[in-house]
């Protein structure tokens, strides 16, 4: 290996690195604020990909009827909920956010299917699909269980998991799809030619990562966040509503997704399955940073992207092997410092 393949293998690696940062760092927050383990995260990828790619060949995306589907069943769950006590206000609410806000996306979704509009429309148009999809998941399914266990949230995820990847099939057949480039325009560095997809990457990714500093450290709602994070009843004694901190966290886990999709889809094909592995990447890269830490998790994102390039080079049957053999000695030092525990007995 000389220095120009090693320079083509780290740019490959930190390209990578950075989508999997993204969805670590959604997988943490979720799980931070709602004990979830995030499995469809992998879906919201694809669905965020594979709808963009179907406005920008002028299809009419299944996902979108899928999230107003999904908001009238949210908005009924709410209705059985208030059924006792008529609060008029809050029943309002729930019809904007689970059937206008929805019924809104859809009418423009099935306008731009028609009209083949701009990319930048049809990036928003699946960003806000796939943000309606997470809305509408956290109400019917994890909401109703947010005091079971965690390995009731769990077998819930997984089951999360199995529907929507088999609906992707159903809306987007077993063909793969690629999307238009966000930015055309390109640089050379050396030997290194950078695409405009990948400075779109890279850019995209610092000013969400920013934007996320910005809003857990300056807003009221991010602060509610972390603060759900650190003591879920101690956040509701002091008057925070946990049910809107886990609506405003699968929000941004879906939105964070589906972005990643889009950034993903001009570079690789993406088939309705391929968001599963993608999401287990940036899964190992929260698990090395504990399902805690923010800045640990994006390192790892990094590491993990690199040792995938540099894998693909030297062993590229067992790259997938290399990757998740990572979790490895992270794992059994995690089990080496944590405070030994006696089973209770019977």
């Amino acid at each position: 290996m000389n220095t120009t393949i090693m320079l083509f293998l780290l740019q490959d690696g930190i390209t990578n690195g950075a989508i999997y940062a993204l969805l670590g760092l959604a997988l943490v927050l979720v799980f931070a604020v709602t004990r979830v383990i995030l499995i469809p995260q992998g879906e919201f990828v694809t669905y965020g990909a594979l709808t963009y790619a179907s406005l920008a060949a002028g299809q009419m995306p299944g996902t979108a009827k899928l999230a107003f589907a999904m908001g009238l069943v949210a908005f009924a769950f709410d209705l059985y909920a208030a059924r006792k006590s008529l609060h008029w206000q809050r029943i309002a609410r729930a019809f904007a956010l689970n059937v206008v806000f929805p019924g809104l996306v859809l009418a423009a979704t099935v306008w731009a299917a028609g009209q083949r509009p701009p990319a930048g429309i049809n990036l928003v148009l699946a960003l806000l699909i796939v943000a309606a999809i997470g809305l509408s998941l956290y109400r019917v399914v994890f909401q109703p269980l947010a005091h079971t266990s965690v390995l009731v949230l769990l077998i819930a995820s997984v089951g999360c998991h199995l529907a929507l990847q088999g609906l992707g099939l159903l809306f987007f057949g077993a063909e793969g799809q690629r999307g238009p480039t966000l930015l055309n325009a390109s640089a050379v560095l050396g030997p290194l030619r950078f695409t405009g997809q990948g400075m779109a990457v890279y850019g995209i990714t610092i000013a969400f990562i920013v934007a996320l500093w910005l809003f857990f450290g300056l807003t009221l709602y991010g602060k509610a966040l972390r603060a759900t994070a650190v003591n879920r009843l101690g956040a509701r004694l002091v008057g925070i509503r946990t049910t809107l901190s886990g609506q405003i966290a699968f929000l941004l886990a879906a939105t964070i997704g589906a972005l990643s999709g889009i950034l993903i889809v001009p570079i690789t094909t993406l088939y309705y399955d391929s968001g599963f592995l993608i999401g287990l990447k940036g899964f190992v890269a929260a698990i090395i940073g504990g399902l805690v830490s923010y800045p640990l998790t994006a390192v790892a994102a990094l590491l993990v992207g690199i040792v995938e390039a540099f894998s693909s080079f030297y062993a590229s049957n067992f790259k997938e092997v290399i990757v998740f053999t990572l979790l490895i000695p992270v794992l059994v030092l995690r089990s080496l410092a944590a405070p030994a525990v006696e089973e209770e007995k019977d």
